[in-house]
């Protein structure tokens, strides 16, 4: 159990104060339920994370840049709402998600970098 004291004096603690605190503390164990494992190769990261609960109907998973988003859908049993971001941009061709006893697996695909670089002629 967690004693968090609050004021309830309106010059020292608004009530938008009183959310965040209590938006901290709900993320914070929250956060904590979650098991997430990443590991990673020179090609691709895997992540695995808990999902009980949730079955293939019930999830979408968005890529974006290299930005990872996974929620429940409205009419889901459970709702979950997650995104993670990654050191470099995700190739959503390479990737790949499967679900296995409440365990989700991502392996997410590493973009190769496009070399952008000219060549210019000496006169």
């Amino acid at each position: 159990m967690i004693f968090v004291p609050a004021l309830r004096a309106t010059r020292f603690a608004p009530r938008s104060f009183d959310r965040s605190v209590e938006r901290f503390v709900n993320d914070t164990f929250s956060a904590a339920r979650r098991s997430l494992n990443v590991e990673q190769d020179d090609k691709s990261w895997t992540l695995s994370l808990d999902v009980p609960g949730l079955a293939r109907e019930d999830l979408t998973i968005g890529i974006e840049g290299a930005v990872v988003r996974i929620e429940s859908k409205a009419e889901a049993k459970r709702q979950f709402k997650a995104a993670y971001e990654l050191p470099q941009d995700i190739d959503a061709a390479a990737s790949e998600a499967k679900l296995e006893n409440g365990v989700l697996s991502l392996k997410l695909g590493k973009q190769v970098p496009v070399s952008t670089v000219t060549q210019l002629a000496i006169h």
